[in-house]
């Protein structure tokens, strides 16, 4: 071997051997990051399960289940014959305040106090500044990853002040969460398993395609599929009937053309749940001065749902903005993957069951001023249901 042979074989070893380091160097980074973000996730975990920052007992899984992302009627009531002391049974889950577990036993609904914006007054007592109203808890399940809009009105901008409120308002903490706590609970809901009711939304939320709606094998699933197709309802058949407020990806989006006056692309809507008042809320009336203004009396609801919200909601881009008032009763559409898996429903629980929500449909088809008489059969609801059960 000569020497330009010699000298060409140690620069090719030293090359190999930098090449070697560098690769292990990124071995060792890209293995000091996984080790970092499973720490981390481990942490979110904790922070969710488990801590209750000093306050009532409560931890974010008393009220979010795994299963469900929420709690049913049926766990609360088994939850207080096992045990009484559970904190589910405190604070704001009191008939009350202070003592009674009726209501949340019969509704899973837990008392929430809203301060009320200006220029909204209550005309039972305008001197206070806040209403009490009684709401579920909304399901985590595929909300911290794949939907904004947080809790039942919308009223929460982001996943981190929605932590801290809830903290705050049904923990009672007595120690204030860090924002690194608070960074580490938004990244365990935006990536853990349980927060998705599949893969395939799993995969939605990283960047993968959206998902497909299932066609259906029976007739029933068939029919209810069509109620989901992207066409205007004519009035007549039931094909796009549910389009029209659930179109987009997840199922949460005001179609273009929809009958009930909303902008294509919204995210509230109001189908008459506080207007029906199925489970006897206690109600209130309020007046309102909208920012042109403009002077409205919103009369005997149980909750007015966004109208609330400060600042007030905005329309999509391109919208004009509409007063304050428009929003009474308004509240969030909800995504419908996994709902199978989420009772019970509506922002104040009155739907047990599916089957429970497509008779409220069919009520609403039928007393609504933009389908009224619309008569949505028996075979129509069990249709829906049908279908329904298909979003997992």
């Amino acid at each position: 071997m000569n020497l330009t042979h010699r000298a060409a074989v140690v620069v090719g070893c030293a090359f190999l051997l930098v090449l070697a380091g560098r690769h292990d160097r990124a071995v060792g980074q890209e293995a000091a990051t996984d080790h970092l973000a499973k720490k981390r996730l481990q942490e979110g975990r904790r922070l969710f399960d488990v801590e209750t920052f000093g306050g009532n007992g409560r931890t974010c899984r008393t009220c979010h289940s795994k299963q469900t992302g929420t709690f049913t009627t049926a766990e609360a009531a088994a939850r207080l014959a096992e045990d009484p002391t559970d904190p589910l049974f405190v604070h704001d889950g009191l008939d009350d305040g202070i003592a009674g577990t009726s209501r949340i036993t019969e509704h899973a609904t837990v008392r929430i106090e809203i301060p009320l914006p200006p220029g909204v007054v209550r005309v039972d007592d305008p001197s206070r500044r806040s209403v009490i109203l009684n709401r579920g808890t909304p399901s985590t399940m595929n909300t911290p990853a794949l939907d904004p809009q947080l809790m039942y009105d919308t009223r929460e901008p982001n996943l981190l002040t929605q932590a801290f409120n809830a903290i705050v308002g049904h923990a009672q903490n007595t120690r204030v969460p860090t924002p690194l706590e608070l960074e580490l609970i938004k990244e365990f809901q935006q990536t853990d398993s349980r927060f998705f009711s599949s893969e395939a939304l799993r995969a939605f939320a990283s960047g993968g395609p959206p998902p497909q709606l299932p066609a259906g094998t029976t007739d029933s699933e068939r029919r209810g599929r069509a109620m989901f197709d992207n066409v205007p309802f004519d009035g007549v058949s039931t094909r796009g009937i549910c389009n029209t407020c659930h179109s987009g990806p997840m199922l949460n989006r005001a179609a273009r053309g929809n009958p009930f006056g909303l902008p294509p692309g919204g995210l509230r809507a109001s189908i008459g749940v506080s207007e029906r008042n199925l489970i006897g809320n206690p109600v209130y009336s309020f007046v309102v001065t909208n920012q042109d203004g403009s002077v409205v009396v919103i009369d005997n609801t149980p909750d007015p749902g966004a109208m609330l919200n400060d600042p007030p909601p905005s329309a999509p881009p391109g919208v004009p903005t509409p007063p304050r008032s428009f929003f009474a009763n308004f509240f969030k559409i909800l995504p419908l993957w996994g709902v199978r898996d989420t009772a019970p429903y509506f922002h104040d629980n009155s739907a047990k069951t599916l089957e429970d929500v497509a008779e409220f449909y069919a009520f609403f088809f039928l007393t609504s001023p933009s389908t009224t008489g619309f008569v949505f059969t028996a075979q129509d609801q069990a249709d829906m249901v049908a279908f329904l059960k298909l979003l997992r």
